[in-house]
């Protein structure tokens, strides 16, 4: 049976919603394409930069407003983060391991929007995630009364021949990427 996410349409604006989110359904070409676009025209660092503040944010957000729509708590967030990112196609994402004590967490992700909207490309194409789970582990950490201060590196790459990517969240200042 294939992963079912609840998807509401406002009959009115058109607006779709998932767990009282508002969503965009957009083709993975065509996301894929202005990623690539702004990080031409941005360079990398600056685009991965950007990208790591905002996703932190958003995922920090998105863990507090899963929370209260779902009532889970702690690492069950997290989980329920990565498992509605599967089913809405940037991946297979799970946790190789935990410790949320210490702040760490190491997710793979195995067929990645990125690797697989972008053939033949090498390196480390699938930063965009790295603030998400900083601002997931960090949301987790809070509502769990510790400390927060995550970070998150893309260690491994599925575009560089690995079979999976693999995304390591460890607390601390940002990690330096290779």
């Amino acid at each position: 049976m294939q992963p079912q996410v609840p998807i509401e349409v406002d009959k009115d604006t058109g607006v779709w919603t998932t767990d009282g989110l508002p969503m965009l359904y957009v083709p993975r070409h065509f996301f894929v394409n202005n990623h690539a676009a702004v990080e031409a025209a941005l360079g990398r660092q600056a685009y991965a930069s950007q990208l790591y503040d905002a996703g932190y944010r958003s995922a920090y957000y998105w863990c507090e407003e899963a929370a209260k729509t779902h009532g889970l708590k702690g690492l069950a967030v997290f989980a329920h983060y990565l498992e509605r990112l599967s089913q809405r196609g940037w991946g297979k994402f799970s946790f190789l391991s935990t410790d949320v004590t210490d702040g760490i967490a190491d997710v793979k992700l195995e067929h990645s929007l990125f690797v697989l909207g972008l053939p033949g490309h090498r390196g480390k194409l699938c930063y965009m995630f790295e603030g998400w789970f900083a601002g997931a582990m960090d949301w987790v950490r809070t509502d769990l009364g510790h400390r927060a201060t995550s970070t998150c590196v893309e260690a491994q790459c599925a575009a560089d021949g690995f079979d999976h990517c693999l995304f390591i969240v460890r607390p601390g200042t940002v990690i330096a990427a290779e």
